[in-house]
């Protein structure tokens, strides 16, 4: 087992992980990065770069990154891509991930590595902490970003402007504007606003308007829902080969207590499951931890994410997964359900 640090605020040994920041370094991102991922990379390789003039970072991701993450590269004009340059790296950072199936084709490059660090916030998973040389899974935190604003200051410096509005973006982005605040992380943001970044250029910024086969993949799915009773929530399903966490949110907005888009790409299974704030109040059923987790494990790949919001990535039919996510979800309530 590596090194293991599970972070509260202020407890973190940053000269463990300050050890490694030096030389040649890759900083990995998931699958479709978004904003918090890639601004969580971005402060990282400013803070190797402060640590060791020398050193030489690079940003990739499998892939692709959001549209919202390129329209941020594209502003601070940060290097990032899905082809690996560095060669003999003498670490990787892993950010904002929490299972290795959403590196995909950059797993290898992980598991081959001396030094494998891995800086999270959503729930810690068995078998990254197996690889990790250092783990700093921090499930209280609410963005990846406020866990790195947090080892800037630990390490007792002041990330410049544009990195204070990156890990701001990073913030502002996975709390939902805000509205999944906490003290801590209103404290973090209010010191990147003593820095220079503000609320303003960061909700500018994650503004976008949804082009058409976004839009038309949300319609279909509403098309095709099929609705559940379990005792007083509503569960909602449907099939789509893409935009699953968009449309995800879509049917939430809809009505829905709990929604779960799944489709196959190939022969690739991805789902998202999304439930309102006042269903994990009431119930108490994290979707990463309680239900995507071992969905995973039962369809061959892996699952997890935050109470509200979560993922599969595995293989096996769709179909067969929307039937089994609302057997094990009803159950997970302790009430039987009903088509309607």
């Amino acid at each position: 087992m590596g090194n293991t640090i599970i972070k509260g605020p202020g407890d973190m040994d940053v000269s463990a992980l300050r050890d490694h920041l030096r030389g040649k370094i890759s900083i990995i991102c998931h699958h479709n990065a978004d904003p918090d991922a890639i601004g969580a990379a971005y402060a990282l390789a400013r803070l190797i770069k402060l640590i060791d003039p020398k050193a030489a970072t690079e940003i990739i991701y499998p892939d692709t990154a959001s549209q919202l993450s390129e329209k941020i590269i594209s502003r601070y004009n940060i290097e990032a891509s899905n082809k690996p340059k560095i060669v003999g790296v003498d670490a990787i950072i892993v950010v904002d991930t929490g299972s290795l199936i959403q590196l995909e084709s950059m797993r290898p490059l992980v598991e081959d590595a001396n030094v494998r660090i891995f800086i999270d916030h959503h729930g810690r998973d068995p078998e990254i902490e197996r690889l990790a040389t250092i783990y700093i899974s921090d499930e209280d935190a609410i963005a990846t970003c406020e866990i790195v604003a947090d080892i800037w200051r630990d390490a007792g410096l002041e990330p410049p402007k544009e990195v204070a509005e990156i890990l701001l973006l990073g913030m502002v982005f996975d709390s939902k504007h805000f509205g999944l605040g906490t003290p801590r992380l209103f404290r973090a943001a209010a010191r990147l606003m003593d820095l220079g970044a503000t609320l303003n250029g960061a909700r500018e910024l994650l503004q976008s308007s949804m082009d058409a086969s976004e839009r038309i993949a949300r319609l279909k799915s509403a098309q095709r829902l099929n609705i559940y009773r379990a005792g007083p929530w509503l569960i909602a399903t449907s099939n789509l080969s893409s935009f699953q966490a968009s449309a995800a949110r879509g049917v939430i907005g809809l009505g829905a207590d709990v929604a779960i888009l799944a489709g196959n790409d190939k022969e690739i299974l991805k789902a998202s499951l999304r439930s309102t704030e006042d269903f994990y109040a009431k119930t108490g059923i994290h979707l990463g931890d309680d239900v995507t987790k071992p969905l995973g494990d039962l369809f061959g790949g892996a699952g997890g994410g935050h109470p509200t919001a979560a993922g599969v990535n595995g293989v096996g039919d769709s179909e067969k997964f929307l039937a089994k996510s609302v057997e094990y979800l009803t159950k997970k309530i302790g009430e039987k359900s009903q088509i309607l």
